[in-house]
């Protein structure tokens, strides 16, 4: 083989690396001996590979890489690589469907009095069968009541007195299943405040103005703000709280809803610092337990028990950057991140596993994670995650420490998600009373949830305890499941 066709068959590599957008460093420095014409062909291709790119980008309906993704045409975006599955639950799996109910309203029977197919008489037998069929009556209405309150006079108090009306609040014309049902349309399942309208027009022939509703959520808000403290309270007390916050609205200003939770708890606060202000507000004291978070920096500096970074997080930077960087050095460093973190959480998914059974592994994992942190890197992605692992070096294995907590945040991430779906639907708050209003509801609709009650009854149940006593019952401890 010739010298000028080993040359020749080089520079076209080179030129098909530089075309596709893949040619390395270490490629690059190999077209200067080629001669001046090599490198001329070489900035012609990567100029003709810009200006395809630049053009693609200029097209109209073609997004560019700053553009969010709410504004990404649907059509526009790839669709999910999903590993196809059959649908239905494994061959000999026991079947499953909705269970019969206990109560039965109402009987009716049905026979036949020809036959169906020929119109012929039919032989009586006594064969039957039951169907359960489960349906809303046609006829659905708020019910109406009128109440006469008798006033009297009280010689010892020298004025008249009279009795208190537990259904509603005072000069309210709804009850407080009416305000319970649709404030939990409302601030818990997300729906916009004329759907709740449409709802009560069209199905419980019942019309009330959005601004009746707003003002009586706003005052059920204030009636459960001890409730919405004592969450607080409760989420700061726990042994492992998850944290998160996404953006939000006030009046068209940008603001961060919050989101502290843990299995039976969630508080949600609204606040226009993303950062450390938010946090003091939250954070009044030492929290002593075991902080679940993602990397934002704010976090940082809060006086916690320990932190548990979330390694989902840190994996998807690692996908991320794979994306654009496909140097060897690269490759070889994510490789062994990958393989450090599906070690530790291998490790804890082990049916057996105890942190002092473990405790050698354990030690051979912290290792391997100092000897990748303190690497000297070339790479530019792999010298910033290697400064990342130094600097979390402590928060990224503690679910190796304390099995109670998860290695990553999608708890927090869960409890988020429907405030998401709100923003989305009812695009945030136009006030700060509306924003106060839709944290505390939030905060009380969900963390009753999560304790396996039914918030509307628990609503309604407590408003009426509120009217007679002048207290709010006691918030709801979880419900323990029977059997």
């Amino acid at each position: 083989m010739s010298q000028t066709s080993a040359s020749q068959r080089l520079l076209d590599s080179l030129l098909a690396a530089a075309v596709a957008g893949e040619l390395t460093e270490e490629q690059a420095r190999l077209v200067y001996p080629l001669g001046p014409e090599a490198v001329t062909l070489l900035t012609i291709a990567m100029a003709k590979r810009i200006a395809q790119l630049e053009a693609k980008l200029a097209a109209p309906g073609i997004p560019s890489p700053s553009t969010p993704s709410g504004q990404v045409a649907i059509y526009t975006k790839p669709s999910a690589s999903k590993r196809p599955r059959r649908p239905g639950a494994r061959l000999g799996h026991k079947g499953s469907r909705r269970p019969t109910p206990a109560d039965i309203d109402r009987r009716e029977e049905h026979r036949l009095s020809v036959c169906p197919c020929c119109g012929g008489p039919v032989q009586r037998c006594k064969r039957t069968r039951t169907r359960i069929i489960e349906d809303i009556p046609a006829e659905i209405a708020t019910e109406v009541v009128e109440h006469t309150i008798h006033r009297d006079y009280c010689p010892a108090c020298h004025k008249h007195v009279e009795p208190v009306v537990p259904d509603a609040l005072p000069n309210a014309t709804v009850g407080h299943r009416l305000t319970a049902m649709t404030s939990w349309l409302h601030y818990g399942l997300g729906v916009s405040i004329e759907q709740v309208r449409s709802i009560l027009t069209g199905h419980l022939r019942t019309d009330l103005t959005a601004g009746g509703l707003v003002s009586a959520w706003q005052r059920t808000a204030d009636i459960f703000m001890p409730w919405y403290q004592q969450i607080a309270e409760q989420a700061k007390r726990s042994a492992v709280l998850h944290a998160d916050e996404t953006g939000w609205r006030v009046n068209g200003l940008t603001h961060w809803l919050w989101c502290f939770a843990n299995k039976q708890t969630c508080f949600y606060m609204i606040d226009p610092s993303r950062g450390g202000p938010a946090l003091a507000k939250f954070f009044t004291e030492a929290f002593d337990g075991v902080l679940v978070r993602d990397f934002w920096a704010a976090y940082d500096a809060l006086e916690v028990g320990e932190h548990q970074c979330c390694l989902v997080h840190l994996l998807r930077e690692l996908e991320k950057v794979d994306l654009n960087n496909t140097s060897a050095e690269w490759k070889a460093f994510a490789k062994q991140l990958r393989r450090l973190v599906r070690d530790g959480i291998r490790l804890r998914k082990r049916a057996d596993f105890e942190p002092g059974r473990y405790a050698s592994r354990i030690v051979r994992i912290d290792q391997r994670l100092m000897a990748l942190a303190h690497g000297t890197y070339a790479d530019a992605d792999a010298g910033r995650l290697a400064k990342r692992l130094l600097k979390y070096c402590d928060s990224l294995f503690t679910f190796l420490d304390h099995p109670e907590v998860p290695f990553e945040n999608n708890l927090a991430e869960r409890m988020i998600r429907p405030a998401v779906l709100i923003r989305k639907n009812n695009q945030s708050n136009r006030s700060d009373k509306g924003a106060g209003t839709q944290a505390v509801l939030m905060s009380v609709y969900r963390t009753l949830k999560l304790r396996g009650h039914n918030p509307m009854d628990v609503i309604a149940d407590a408003l009426r305890t509120y009217l007679t006593t002048g207290r709010l019952p006691p918030l709801p401890a979880p419900v323990i499941a029977s059997g």
